[in-house]
């Protein structure tokens, strides 16, 4: 009758443990960034708000994400957030509202802002409820707006560098829409979109 031997466990030595330790610590970073990176240039942005242009719906220091992909499929649309390279200086980024649209006439006056268009060839007022009870704003020149170009404004009127002191925003500067505040967490939200 043959017995077997028992069988020793082999302990792995120090330096296989470290090197099984190191493979796996890469394969997770490899799939990671192979999941981070698209999804961060091409997708989602953070944002950094710095500044007053757009109290009190956004203060200085808000981190918000920007949806990159949606105006690859749709247009922007008045009264959305948007991240954009300022046309004075496209190696900065600004935020603002989009009031005015492609092709429109774009008038401030008397504390309101009135849009001419082909629907409404006398023009409308804008009703902005998103706007602080005593927020007033200051005219600029009446602005006609080509086929690919929008008009901004900060929410904060009176402390917005904007399109009324350097004229629209070409289409081609348009990073993308903020779609989500995700920090601080005691202001949380999902940007809604407006509705005129």
């Amino acid at each position: 009758m043959n017995e077997e031997e028992p069988q020793i466990p082999q302990i792995p030595s120090a330096k296989s443990e470290i090197l099984a330790f190191v493979w796996e610590t890469i394969k997770v970073v490899v799939v990671s960034l192979a999941i981070i990176l698209p999804i961060r240039y091409y997708l989602v942005q953070p944002f950094f708000v710095k500044g007053a242009s757009m109290e009190p719906n956004f203060e200085d220091g808000d981190y918000l994400l920007v949806n990159e992909i949606s105006y690859r499929f749709s247009v922007p649309e008045r009264g959305d957030v948007i991240v954009f390279r300022y046309p004075l200086d496209p190696s900065q980024f600004f935020i603002k509202r989009i009031i005015g649209l492609p092709d429109e006439t774009i008038e401030v006056k008397n504390n309101m802002v009135t849009i001419y268009n082909k629907d409404k060839p006398d023009g409308f007022v804008l009703n902005e409820n998103y706007l602080a009870s005593e927020q007033k704003t200051l005219g600029g020149p009446v602005i006609k707006l080509d086929d690919n170009e929008y008009f901004v404004l900060g929410d904060n009127r009176l402390q917005s560098s904007d399109s009324r002191r350097w004229g629209p925003v070409n289409r081609s500067l348009v990073t993308g829409k903020a779609f989500l505040r995700p920090w601080p967490i005691t202001k949380i939200i999902k940007i809604p979109s407006i509705v005129y």
